[in-house]
């Protein structure tokens, strides 16, 4: 799921720089958003290598609250299904 919504985030991403020429009336908000899924996908990368480095014979909630958990899953699900670059 992680690596889905970090390939999702990057088409978001180039299709936004991409439209970013299209206009100079529009290419400060597609740049923008763009910088911002950046980001988005840094924070997610960052998690992945978090994850990555928990053993995977140990229970998730040895880690997480059930609440961080849901929260995490529930941002997962929103990035991957934004659409963003269906702009």
């Amino acid at each position: 799921m992680v690596d889905e919504t970090i390939a999702s985030l990057k088409i978001a991403i180039i299709a936004n720089q991409n439209r970013a020429f299209e206009s100079p009336h529009t290419s400060y908000e597609f740049t923008q958003r763009a910088i911002e899924l950046q980001e988005d996908l840094d924070d997610l990368i960052k998690a992945r290598e978090a994850l990555a480095k928990l053993d995977p014979g140990s229970e998730v909630g040895e880690h997480f609250s059930r609440e961080e958990l849901e929260e995490f899953l529930r941002l997962l699900e929103l990035l991957k299904n934004a659409d963003a670059h269906a702009y």
